[in-house]
């Protein structure tokens, strides 16, 4: 029925701001900012993929979970969650977690972006 997904959404309350935080700090791409009578379309994504995390003025996320801990809005792999914990600290992101969390899926860190929106970076176990 569906071929991919093309983008989702993260509402973020200032998008220059939002749009600073994923390129200057998490190093994603800017890759839409058009203006329009119907307002700011502003996409972002990592090098390599089609996938777009669009920059929504909105209010922003702040779920709870039914049970248990909420998900991240934006989830994100790496090779290596313990150094990009490391780096995304010393560059001023805010973690919920104190250190990266081993679990039986693979080692987590949960950021936030400055409008609180749940970052989770993954590091899948090496098999």
């Amino acid at each position: 029925m569906f071929s991919k997904v093309v983008y989702m959404t993260v509402f973020v309350s200032d998008q220059d701001k939002a749009l600073d935080f994923y390129t200057t700090v998490l190093g994603f791409e800017n890759r839409v900012d058009n203006r329009s009578p119907h307002g700011r379309f502003v996409g972002v994504g990592l090098p390599g993929q089609d996938f777009l995390l669009v920059l929504c003025p909105g209010t922003p996320g702040r779920a709870n979970a039914a049970a248990g801990q909420v998900p991240g809005a934006v989830v994100v792999e790496t090779g290596d969650c313990r150094k990009v914990f490391a780096d995304l600290k010393a560059r001023g992101v805010e973690f919920e977690t104190a250190a990266p969390l081993d679990l039986p899926f693979g080692r987590i860190v949960v950021g936030l972006d400055p409008d609180g929106n749940r970052l989770q970076i993954v590091e899948r176990p090496k098999h």
